[in-house]
């Protein structure tokens, strides 16, 4: 448990330039201690103490304002900064040395049964706000932005954007939009309606550039 909780803080300390000493990162850290009792939650729901697992982690979340269900599978090192409003869901599964900043969803779309949350690789960043729903597999070493709301497969070193998010880096190199790694290739309504939105958006702003460079 010592091994795992130095593991944890130094984690920590390499990630956040706001963090002065590895005791401050354990009293003060909403993220260490969502982190910590986890492991216990997680620990009774697979051991048959369901009811126990669930009370430590809505007691955890009154605490800290995170949210994980005791079935989720969390690797090492994750670091959760500052963290309010984090839900991860029953099936997710979360790799090694994840960052992931407040408001994050790890959820489901309502449609699935059995595996309905997120697979996330290792070393992936999750920006705040972030939506990551439905029982696909973001790649290692990927980046998904702030507020970005993403349906399917994100492949590994790549970056994804926007609302429904799009790739816009593969392997470090920029990819176009016409040619973009297809996310929305599903039959979900509700991804058809958002990328005719997100395509929608796209025009209003091409003409009100237009019409600017036209004054």
């Amino acid at each position: 448990m010592f091994s795992y909780l130095s593991e944890i803080l130094r984690a920590y300390q390499a990630r956040d330039p706001a963090a002065r000493s590895a005791l401050e990162i354990w009293l003060l850290y909403p993220g260490v201690k969502a982190t910590l009792r986890h492991r216990r939650a997680h620990w009774c729901w697979t051991h048959g103490l369901k009811f126990l697992g669930r009370a430590i982690s809505q007691r955890t979340r009154k605490k800290t304002g995170i949210e994980i269900h005791p079935g989720a599978t969390i690797g090492r090192r994750l670091v959760i900064d500052h963290g309010m409003g984090i839900v991860i869901g029953e099936t997710a599964e979360i790799g090694d040395d994840v960052l992931m900043y407040q408001g994050v969803t790890l959820g489901g779309t309502g449609k699935d049964t059995g595996k309905r949350h997120p697979t996330i690789g290792n070393n992936v960043l999750i920006g705040s706000g972030a939506k990551v729903l439905g029982p696909f597999k973001v790649g290692d070493n990927s980046r998904i932005a702030s507020n970005a709301v993403v349906l399917s497969e994100v492949p590994p070193d790549s970056t994804a954007v926007g609302v429904p998010a799009r790739i816009v880096r593969l392997a470090g190199e920029k990819v176009d939009f016409a040619g973009m790694v297809d996310q929305i290739s599903v039959s979900d309504p509700v991804a058809q309606e958002l990328l005719t939105l997100w395509r929608q958006l796209d025009e209003i702003a091409e003409r009100i550039t237009k019409d600017e460079e036209g004054e």
